[in-house]
């Protein structure tokens, strides 16, 4: 059986998801099936960077596209699903022949049964060059809208929401579907601020070393711990999440914890949980620019495939006030009934 290699990948750019499909993907991607459609391999070429060239030569190129074309046929539809990686752009695809994937470190095999859906995502570069291709399984991943499951804030004492709600002015996550729906949530004095003294060490930060704790019964399917602290003003881009905990509820949601104190976590992957349970310390790891707590719930474990969905809490006082089944927003304080 004749083996495909589907996965050529040279960008660095960071994590970046759009809900709208830019010009430039358009065009790339329509000049892309056009020229795959007519059998224009030499004109797909041209439109690599000088990298892809480079990882791809034009003789691999061509070997490459007339054995997709040959056994999986045109391109009959595509469409736009989201931005996967910076400016990958992703498809999804119809092939005009069904396929059968074994999609294992880029490699792609061939039969003629099965699926002729895939997903494409075609990436490129600052100058309009396509630096990246990637062709895999396309895969329908459950809705989730909102929780089922009952939560209780994941911490104790008096929180205030930095970022939460469904607008950009509210809660700049919304323009990344892994994360819509998230919070961060950091403590702050009576004055308004998360800080005492000059806020240059983590330890003057209200929220360093507090609590976090599940907010319901739930399984641990992902514990990282051992990344340090940043300090506060600097953020480490190479850990993203920095020290995170991923639970899964009965109702298979995914609650994301992230930026915990560096060796903190107390709950090992494997285990269940109970609601109020101790999960870790809040830090200031990964991408975080002060010592909080990024809390947010998904439809699969993988943030790379991932569809934030919005969080909401049984009982909670806002600002004092008690509600039920509410989604708190920005600069509220909020707090555990009990």
């Amino acid at each position: 059986m004749k083996k495909l290699i589907l996965f050529i990948l040279i960008i660095t750019t960071p994590l970046v998801f759009c809900q709208a499909e830019k010009e430039t993907s358009k065009k790339i991607s329509a000049e892309f099936e056009k020229h795959y459609n007519s059998d224009e391999y030499q004109e797909i070429f041209e439109m690599f960077s000088d990298e892809m060239k480079t990882a791809l030569p034009i003789e691999q190129t061509m070997d490459f596209f007339k054995g997709l074309k040959n056994q999986a046929g045109k391109i009959k539809s595509r469409e736009f699903i989201k931005y996967e990686n910076g400016t990958c752009a992703a498809y999804k695809t119809t092939f005009e022949r069904t396929l059968v994937a074994d999609d294992l470190l880029g490699v792609i095999r061939f039969s003629g049964t099965d699926t002729a859906e895939f997903a494409l995502n075609i990436c490129h570069d600052k100058d309009s060059k396509i630096n990246g291709f990637f062709v895999k399984p396309f895969k329908n991943l459950p809705k989730l809208k909102r929780n089922q499951t009952k939560l209780i804030l994941p911490f104790t004492g008096e929180w205030t929401v930095l970022w939460g709600g469904d607008t950009k002015e509210l809660n700049y996550h919304v323009e990344v579907e892994a994360q819509n729906g998230a919070f961060d949530i950091i403590i702050t004095d009576e004055n308004g601020k998360s800080y005492k003294n000059n806020g240059d060490n983590n330890e003057d930060y209200h929220a360093f070393g507090k609590e976090l704790i599940a907010p319901c019964d739930a399984e641990v399917v992902l514990v990282v711990d051992g990344i340090k602290d940043n300090k506060p003003g600097e953020m480490n881009l190479y850990f993203i999440l920095g020290n995170t905990v991923i639970l899964k509820t009965d109702n298979d949601e995914y609650l994301l914890f992230t930026h915990f104190k560096q060796n903190s976590i107390v709950v090992k992957q494997g285990e269940n949980v109970e609601k109020g349970e101790l999960l870790g310390l809040c830090g200031n790891s990964g991408n975080s620019s002060e010592p909080h707590l990024h809390f947010h719930i998904q439809n699969v474990e993988d943030i790379n495939q991932a569809t934030g969905a919005k969080s909401y809490f049984e009982e909670i006082y806002v600002n004092g006030e008690l509600k039920k089944d509410y989604s708190p927003i920005k600069n509220e304080k909020i707090k555990n009934k009990k």
